[in-house]
């Protein structure tokens, strides 16, 4: 008993639980030895003075590894990514022999009958446009004498004749609000495969 009431009284021992808080003991009963947490710890190291050689080096080691790394982005930022939807599959050119047409030499009467036929068709395209922007010239200039006689007689009639006229093209469109629910749809639980390629000198 003696030892025990030299010994300080912070934590203790219970019938009822174990703790391992650090309190004042109020326990009417006899104390029993305690057993307070485990604490590694060791004492801080000292700060070692380095060679300001190798710090020096240290610096240029990180200066070389960004310049470096600048030169790669620099190297690979002219090359434009490609577009995987646009390569051609390498099948179709391994088949490109294969899939070539071989069509036979035209004759010389068939390569003149189709060019008068290209020349023919040309001058009627160009006659027929012309003759539309004729007639399009033309109904602008009465438009234009039109609305300069209401002018004229009316500026109120004038303002009403060149507003835009809604109903000149009537839209109507309808439909559902709502899109009807899919019978057993199993909904996607979010998860996704990252199909993303990563090329040279991106982040």
């Amino acid at each position: 008993m003696g030892l025990l009431s030299v010994l300080p009284v912070f934590s203790r021992l219970s019938k009822c639980a174990i703790t391992s808080i650090r309190n004042i003991s109020t326990y009417g009963n006899p104390l029993q030895f305690g057993i307070t947490n485990m604490l590694l710890a060791e004492p801080l190291k000292k700060k070692k003075r380095l060679d300001p050689a190798i710090i020096r080096q240290r610096e240029e080691r990180k200066k070389k590894k960004l310049e470096k790394s600048i030169r790669r982005l620099q190297k690979f930022a002219k090359r434009l990514k490609p577009i995987s939807e646009l390569e051609i599959p390498l099948f179709l050119k391994n088949e490109k022999e294969q899939r070539k047409r071989i069509f036979p030499p035209l004759s010389e009467e068939e390569e003149d009958k189709r060019v008068l036929l290209q020349k023919e068709w040309t001058r009627y395209k160009s006659k027929q446009h012309k003759n539309d922007i004729q007639i399009i010239e033309e109904l602008i200039l009465s438009q234009n004498r039109a609305l300069k006689e209401l002018k004229a007689e009316s500026e109120e009639l004038y303002n009403e004749a060149i507003q835009i006229d809604l109903t000149f093209l009537p839209y109507l469109k309808q439909g559902p609000c709502h899109t009807p629910p899919i019978q057993n749809y199993d909904s996607p639980d979010g998860e996704y495969i990252d199909m993303t390629i990563k090329y040279p000198g991106e982040t």
